[in-house]
């Protein structure tokens, strides 16, 4: 029986290691980042914003709180301390029949929060030279 998709996320949450992201990933996977306007279109730009959200985010004050869970998708609360900066959010997750995540939507509190994360994605995503955001204009 394979291991259900939220199973494996966490797996990888624990060991921090994003390696497996590519096989959990759909190719037509979408980021949905709460700091940027335009959603990340493709399995590379999403892997690559969960890589670096694994830098930013995945240090030993992360925690899930709290899981909503069903058919083809999850709601997973999360907190954690950045910088002395307490975070709390949700990654809301999709999956297809195969079990890869197609939706990757993340949300943080509080307005702090969120500009602090802007700050250190931004950096991690430029240090690793990301595939760049595909944005449709606007504002972030």
């Amino acid at each position: 029986m394979e291991t259900h998709p939220i199973a494996r996320w966490h797996e990888l949450v624990q060991s921090k290691n994003p390696s497996g992201l590519m096989t959990l990933l759909a190719d037509d996977a979408v980021f949905i980042s709460p700091v940027v306007h335009a959603p990340q279109r493709g399995k590379p730009v999403t892997a690559a914003y969960l890589g670096a959200a694994f830098q930013v985010f995945f240090n030993p004050t992360f925690r899930y709180v709290r899981e909503i869970i069903g058919p083809t998708d999850a709601m997973l609360e999360f907190e954690t301390e950045i910088d002395g900066v307490q975070v709390n959010g949700v990654d809301i997750i999709r999956w297809n029949d195969a079990g890869q995540i197609t939706e990757f939507k993340v949300m943080v509190r509080p307005l702090k929060a969120i500009q602090l994360i802007h700050e250190r994605m931004a950096a991690m995503l430029a240090s690793k030279s990301a595939p760049q955001r595909q944005d449709s204009g606007g504002s972030e």
